[in-house]
C-alpha cells in the first residue's frame, strides 16, 4: 500500500503552494531547461536525418545503387555480363556507361567535369536523371547533326553563362601509346538540357552525353566503363552489391552508393553524436536546477517528513515521495519538449527561408553541404532515445535530494519546530 500512498503525497506535494517562491521559480525553471534541451536535441536530430536523406537521395538517384567495374580495364564483355546480373533477385535495372574528364570552354571560361556517356533510352532504369531536367526529354541528347549533343548542372551553366541551344567546346587529353600525353581533342558539343539536382558536386561538375559519342570522344570502342545497377531496395544496397561482387568473382569490382561518399556518411554519422552529447548539456543544466528545486521543497517539509517517519512512514517510502515529485517535473518537460521540438523540426525549412530573407544572408551554402533547402526527418528512435537520455538523467537528478530525505532524523527535524 505505501507505493500508491508515497506517489499520492508526492503529486500533491507537487500541486502545493509553497512559502518559498523562489524554489517554485527553479520548479518552473527547471522543467523549461528540460523542455529546451530535449527540443533543441529533437531539431537537430531530425535536421541531420533529413539531411543524410536528401544527400543519400540525390547521390543514388544520379550514380545508380551500385556500380560494376572490371579491374584495370574497360569492360569488354558487358553485354553478356549485364544479361548475368539481370537474372540475379532484386535487381532492376542494369546499364553500361562510359566515364571520362575533361574542360568545357566558352569564350576564354573554362572548367573542368566529369563526363558521363548514357543510353537516353534506357538511363531511366537505373538512375532518377530525367527527374531534373524540368520539361526536356531524356532523349534530346540524340543528336541529329555532326555535333554531339550535351546535358550539364545548372551551376556549370551559370558558371559558363550557358543556356539551351548553345555550342561549347570539350577539351579531352589524348594519351598516345608509349609516348605519353598526346595532343588534346578539341569536340564541338551542343547544350541539349540543363539540370538541377540542387547538389552542388552534381551540379557544377556533372555532364552527360550520349554513350556513342562519348565512344568516339574517350576511343572505347565497343567496350564501355561499367554498369550501373538498381536495386528494388536502396536500404540493402551494399548487401545486394556484395552478393553480385560474389557472382561475378575476383576479376570484377562491385561498389554500392554509399562506397562512393563513404567518408562523408562516416562523417556525418558523427557528427550526429557528438551533436547529441553537447546538446545533452543542456538537461544536464536542468537536471541542476531539479537538485537546487527538490532541496528546498525537502528543507520546506522538513516538519511533514518527521511527522510521516513518527507515524512509522519508512525511509523507502519517504524516497519514493520525493522521487515521484522530480520524476513528474522531469516528464512533463519531457512532454513539452518533443512537442515544441516535433513542431519545430517540421517548419525549420520555411524558419530558415525567413531568416535568410529578413537578414539577406544565406544559412546553407550548396558548395559546403551538397543542398540549397534545410531538410528534416523525425525518426522514432531518435524521440526514444532523447526522452531516454532527459529521463535518465533526471531520474538521477532526484535520487540526491530524495535520498536526503529519507535519511532525516525525526528527532532532530522537530526539535526546533
Amino acid at each position: 500500500m505505501y507505493k500508491p500512498l508515497s506517489i499520492f503525497i508526492g503529486l500533491r506535494y507537487l500541486r502545493a503552494k509553497r512559502r518559498n517562491r523562489f524554489a517554485s521559480f527553479i520548479a518552473i525553471a527547471s522543467t523549461t531547461g528540460i523542455a529546451l534541451g530535449v527540443a533543441v536535441l529533437i531539431i537537430v536530430m531530425s535536421v541531420m536525418n533529413g539531411f543524410e536523406r536528401e544527400v543519400a537521395a540525390h547521390v543514388a538517384g544520379m550514380t545508380a545503387h551500385a556500380t560494376s567495374f572490371e579491374l584495370g580495364v574497360p569492360m569488354s564483355r558487358w553485354q553478356e555480363i549485364a544479361t548475368d546480373i539481370r537474372k540475379l533477385p532484386h535487381v532492376e535495372g542494369v546499364e553500361p556507361f562510359i566515364r571520362g574528364s575533361g574542360m568545357l570552354n566558352r569564350r576564354g571560361a573554362a572548367r573542368g567535369i566529369v563526363l558521363y556517356g548514357v543510353d537516353p533510352e534506357t538511363e531511366s532504369h537505373v538512375t532518377k536523371l530525367a527527374d531534373y531536367l524540368g520539361s526536356t526529354p531524356l532523349s534530346a541528347l540524340k543528336s541529329d547533326g555532326p555535333i554531339p549533343n550535351i546535358m550539364i548542372g545548372s551551376t556549370l551553366a551559370e558558371t559558363l553563362r550557358l543556356t539551351t541551344g548553345d555550342v561549347v567546346s570539350l577539351i579531352v587529353p589524348r594519351w598516345a601509346p608509349n609516348q605519353g600525353m598526346g595532343s588534346p581533342l578539341f569536340q564541338q558539343l551542343r547544350i541539349a538540357g540543363i539540370f538541377q539536382v540542387g547538389m552542388h558536386e552534381f551540379d557544377s561538375t556533372f555532364a552527360i552525353i550520349d554513350i556513342h559519342a562519348a565512344a568516339e570522344i574517350f576511343q572505347f570502342r565497343d567496350a564501355v566503363s561499367g554498369l550501373r545497377i538498381r536495386f528494388d531496395d536502396l536500404g540493402r544496397a551494399t548487401e545486394y552489391a556484395l552478393a553480385i561482387r560474389e557472382h561475378l568473382g575476383d576479376k570484377y569490382l562491385v561498389l554500392d552508393w554509399t562506397e562512393f561518399h563513404r567518408n562523408f556518411f562516416q562523417a556525418l554519422k558523427s557528427q550526429k553524436r557528438i551533436l547529441f552529447v553537447i546538446l545533452s548539456l543542456i538537461i544536464a543544466v536542468a537536471a541542476f536546477n531539479i537538485i537546487a528545486s527538490m532541496i528546498m521543497v525537502v528543507k520546506e517539509k522538513l516538519t511533514d517528513i518527521a511527522i510521516l517517519r513518527t507515524l512509522g512512514y519508512a525511509p523507502m517510502q519517504i524516497l519514493a515521495m520525493f522521487i515521484v515529485q522530480g520524476t513528474m517535473i522531469s516528464l512533463v518537460g519531457i512532454a513539452l519538449g518533443i512537442g515544441i521540438g516535433t513542431t519545430a523540426a517540421g517548419y525549420a525549412s520555411d524558419l530558415m527561408r525567413w531568416l535568410e530573407k529578413m537578414f539577406d544572408i544565406q544559412l546553407i551554402k550548396p558548395e559546403v553541404y551538397y543542398i540549397s533547402y534545410l531538410p528534416t526527418q523525425i525518426q522514432l528512435a531518435d524521440l526514444v532515445l532523447v526522452s531516454l537520455t532527459a529521463f535518465g538523467v533526471c531520474l538521477l537528478a532526484t535520487f540526491y535530494p530524495a535520498w536526503r530525505a529519507s535519511n532525516i532524523v525525526p528527532v532532530d527535524a522537530l526539535r526546533y519546530d
